[in-house]
């Protein structure tokens, strides 16, 4: 396993050069680890925020949506993201993507044990500060926590180097932006549209009032459960949509190239 990872630089570099991958700073890759390349799949086709689940078991943590019968073929955190993220940071002079200025995310989506799970990822980070964006440095990663979310250690963090998942109710609390980069929010809480016909004009309004909330706190909104097509991710880009959730990666890059 040692030896795959040290070559990850050699293998994936070709498509990290400058002019080769455009960097879609609205493609969010949903449950990412499931693609046959984790992270890679993602880079390849210009995204610049991808999901991990992760598990606390054993004292590791795992990225797995469930918990596994067995830990046999289930990769570590350490293993799928942020080692493979340091060598391609160090292979591109400091970047994810060679002349990218904006952040590349990692939303980290913890399962079980909030307080337990933290703890972990922030002593498994250690040897990565150096990606971070944080309070005292502008790193090329931003990592942000969803799910069992443990509010209290992280806004009462002061290196900052992990921040929040926001729900719409965490709006207006005053929680700064580098707490909470990002505000999510299931699309189903909204109403019921497939994607098909003209959107509901109370979702869109829903949509709209979240997005203008979001912005004028410095946050980007992410809808997750959306319709998976063009023609929603056209609505949710005209309504103020940050991050586009995509399951297909090579659909949504060949939308966002085209407009």
């Amino acid at each position: 396993m040692k030896a795959f990872f040290v070559l990850l630089p050699f293998v994936f570099i070709s498509f990290l050069l400058p002019g080769q991958t455009t960097p879609l700073p609205n493609a969010h890759a949903h449950n990412d680890y499931e693609h046959d390349r984790p992270l890679f799949d993602a880079l390849s086709n210009g995204f610049t925020s991808v999901e991990a689940d992760i598990f606390l078991i054993k004292d590791e943590l795992y990225v797995t949506h469930n918990k596994p019968v067995s830990l046999k073929n289930t990769k570590t955190l350490t293993e799928l993201y942020l080692q493979p993220l340091d060598e391609v940071v160090k292979a591109n002079n400091g970047q994810v993507y060679p002349g990218y200025g904006g952040s590349f995310y990692l939303m980290i989506d913890f399962k079980n044990d909030a307080e337990g799970t933290y703890a972990k990822l922030i002593e498994q980070l250690q040897p990565y500060k150096h990606l971070l964006k944080t309070k005292t440095q502008d790193g090329p990663l931003t990592i942000f926590i969803s799910g069992e979310r443990p509010i209290t250690a992280i806004l009462n963090d002061p290196e900052n180097l992990v921040s929040l998942d926001g729900r719409p109710n965490d709006l207006g609390q005053g929680i700064t932006a580098d707490k909470m980069p990002v505000v999510s929010t299931s699309f189903k809480s909204l109403g019921f549209w497939n994607g098909n016909g003209e959107i509901p004009f109370d979702i869109r309004l829903k949509i709209r009032q979240l997005s203008d909330a979001a912005h004028k706190e410095g946050k980007k909104l992410r809808l997750w459960a959306t319709p998976d097509n063009p023609a929603s991710w056209q609505v949710l880009l005209n309504n103020g949509v940050d991050l586009l959730n995509a399951d297909d990666l090579t659909e949504l890059k060949t939308f966002l190239l085209a407009k």
